[in-house]
């Protein structure tokens, strides 16, 4: 029997999720035939604690580094990713985000990994010219690079740093849609478990409160129509630091009671169905798994005009407005309020349809395995 194809994964923090539906590092792994690959899930830092879940993968490394190891040199967590990967000798390491794959891209000039993948999952990690000048420096035939959007890869081509067209290409993040409807609550369901209003009309949103998430100018925005739609209600399911300013805003605005910040939820895509219009006003974004999430839930879009999700929105014929323009958010969501239930709905299925067209988990996993299997079949040549 032949030896099986061996894949390490490496990510800088443990973050597996109790269910994959748009966990995609996950999904690489369910698109490696276990015949023919050997897989390892490895985190830089932290590990799960109890009763938390495990990756898919056959085994699963935590190198437990601390936030000071890896900084500057990072002479102790280079020397130890280093002897690891000598010792298993992979033929194929997977770097999610800037630290893993450029951790790999200086230890790769004595490890001879034939492949190694760097997945791009946003913007601005190649933006200061250090980083540009050692990538280029580095770069090697062994090297493939991916962008979780059309525009991510364009933005990689467009730092001239070792990024081509030949080894950098875009494999458009997706999710398992059918797992993510199973997972999902009914509408009295989910407003029941929220503590949601059973009859009034919600604007939803989801993700953390960080200043790039741009939940205070949907606030704004809402707050500018509110009076007008008194049976309108604005949920946000996420926690972070924003979190006080966002309570202070919805307090000036004369909001309580109208405005629910929710909070971390354990598979906040649960409640997704709670909702009659899904909201997501980042300032910036690689793709938008919360806008998928909410196409899942049948519901129609209102996001920001930023490159990566720009075709989403549009494929989707959702609305999207210039990144905190609070009177153009307004306006969309008073476009979607406006209408009645039944063309609200309609909406949310032409997202729905767009979302399985263009976003379908199977053909995410297709385009990984024919990404391994090609470029190892050229660097062994």
């Amino acid at each position: 029997m032949a030896r099986r194809i061996k894949v390490l994964q490496l990510h800088p923090d443990y973050n597996i999720k109790a269910h994959d539906f748009a966990d995609l590092g996950e999904q690489v792994f369910h698109a490696l035939p276990v015949d023919r690959f050997e897989t390892v899930n490895a985190f830089l830092r932290g590990r799960p604690t109890a009763g938390q879940p495990e990756s898919r993968a056959d085994r699963s490394v935590y190198f437990e580094f601390s936030d000071a190891q890896l900084k500057g040199l990072r002479i102790k967590a280079m020397w130890a990713l280093y002897r690891y990967c000598l010792q298993e000798q992979f033929d194929v390491v997977i770097c999610n985000r800037f630290k893993p794959v450029n951790m790999l891209l200086m230890l790769n000039r004595w490890l001879k990994i034939p492949l190694c993948i760097g997945i791009a999952h946003g913007f601005g990690e190649y933006d200061r010219s250090y980083r540009r000048f050692q990538t280029a420096r580095l770069v090697t035939k062994s090297w493939r690079f991916v962008g979780v959007s059309p525009a991510v890869r364009e933005y990689l081509l467009g730092c001239q740093c070792g990024f081509t067209e030949a080894n950098t290409v875009a494999i458009t993040n997706a999710i398992d849609i059918e797992l993510a409807e199973r997972l999902q609550l009914t509408r009295a369901e989910a407003r029941a478990s929220l503590g949601l209003n059973s009859q009034a009309r919600l604007i939803g949103a989801l993700g953390r409160l960080v200043p790039v998430k741009g939940h205070i100018y949907l606030i704004r925005a809402f707050a500018q129509l509110a009076e007008s739609y008194p049976d309108v209600q604005l949920a946000i399911i996420g926690a972070g630091r924003e979190h006080d300013r966002l309570v202070e805003e919805v307090k000036t605005l004369g909001l309580v009671g109208r405005v629910h910040l929710l909070g971390f939820r354990e598979n906040a895509l649960r409640y997704v169905r709670a909702f009659d219009i899904w909201a997501m006003p980042s300032l910036a974004e690689g793709l938008g798994l919360a806008l998928l999430e909410g196409m899942s839930g049948h519901l129609p879009v209102i996001a920001s005009d930023v490159p990566a999700m720009r075709p989403l929105i549009h494929g989707a014929g959702g609305l999207a407005v210039p990144p905190a323009d609070v009177s153009a958010l307004r306006n969309a969501l008073e476009q979607y309020l406006m209408l009645s239930a039944e063309r609200l709905s309609e909406k949310g299925e032409q997202a729905y349809r767009y979302l399985q067209q263009e976003h379908d988990i199977e053909v995410f996993r297709q385009q990984y395995l024919d990404l391994i299997e090609s470029a190892l079949s050229e660097v062994l040549k």
